[in-house]
């Protein structure tokens, strides 16, 4: 759906969860740039837990390696 000439409408998205006497609901509204730019944000830090993980493997070996009294 357009909202105008060239410019898409925002997405928009509800949600709800009823437990009991609790009840929850979120609504979301983002554009193609907020998107993008979430999407930038989640490979940003996949990448970055992938790093941290080799770094942390690489350490966990060099410790073991070393002889122990």
């Amino acid at each position: 759906m357009h909202a105008g000439k060239g410019v898409v409408a925002p997405q928009r998205a509800r949600a709800g969860i009823r437990l009991g006497p609790l009840e929850m609901r979120a609504d979301a509204e983002l554009t193609a740039g907020g998107l993008l730019a979430i999407g930038g944000m989640v490979s940003a830090i996949l990448l970055s837990t992938a790093v941290l993980v080799r770094a942390a493997v690489r350490e966990g070996r060099e410790a073991r390696s070393v002889p122990r009294r």
